[in-house]
């Protein structure tokens, strides 16, 4: 088999950050680097070509995952006449759904990871990003009258309430209770 070209590299890599970054969200940092290069289409053996370790993985997957978020909140922005309000309610709304819980893999990095890089699973490089990532959230998430970091906080732990009491009548409540809470108007 001949030499991969440069593009090729680029290309591989992208998509091993992808696939890792979607996988650790799901099923946490001790995903083997075996399952994340298989996910990817692409061979173990190819990792360190790639990475000097899984931890700088993990680091750019967590990464790759905050920026997604920015993306999702940022274009809200852009896609609501209301303006921050309109696309914090939009964002509140899809964070607190049923569909969000269900697909922890595509969804928030927040509450994927709180536990991995509280444990150290991750790294100082996913932590420092991880940490970076909260605070900006946190910020978007700021109000005239709410706290950003209070509302995150509201919002990760009906999330993970949620996911925890899945299959009972209580984690529908859950997410319909800090709806209620965040979106109230005095």
């Amino acid at each position: 088999m001949g030499r991969v070209s440069q593009a090729q590299a680029q290309e591989n890599r992208r998509r091993v950050v992808e696939t890792a970054s979607r996988l650790i969200r799901e099923q946490g940092t001790q995903v083997s680097v075996a399952d994340l290069m298989k996910a990817a289409g692409l061979t173990h053996g190819g990792f360190y070509k790639q990475f000097a370790s899984k931890e700088q993985l993990v680091g750019e997957a967590t990464a790759h995952a905050f920026a997604e978020l920015g993306r999702q909140y940022e274009g809200g922005l852009d896609r609501h006449a209301g303006g921050r309000e309109a696309a914090q309610r939009a964002l509140i709304d899809t964070y607190l759904s049923v569909e969000h819980r269900d697909s922890p893999a595509d969804g928030c990095p927040v509450a994927a990871l709180a536990t991995d890089v509280a444990r150290d699973g991750a790294g100082e490089e996913a932590r420092r990003v991880y940490a970076q990532g909260v605070g900006e959230f946190a910020d978007f998430l700021a109000t005239e009258d709410q706290d950003g970091t209070t509302r995150l906080c509201t919002l990760l732990g009906a999330l993970v309430l949620s996911r925890a009491t899945k299959g009972s009548p209580l984690s529908e409540e859950i997410l319909a209770a800090a709806r209620a809470a965040l979106t109230a108007t005095d």
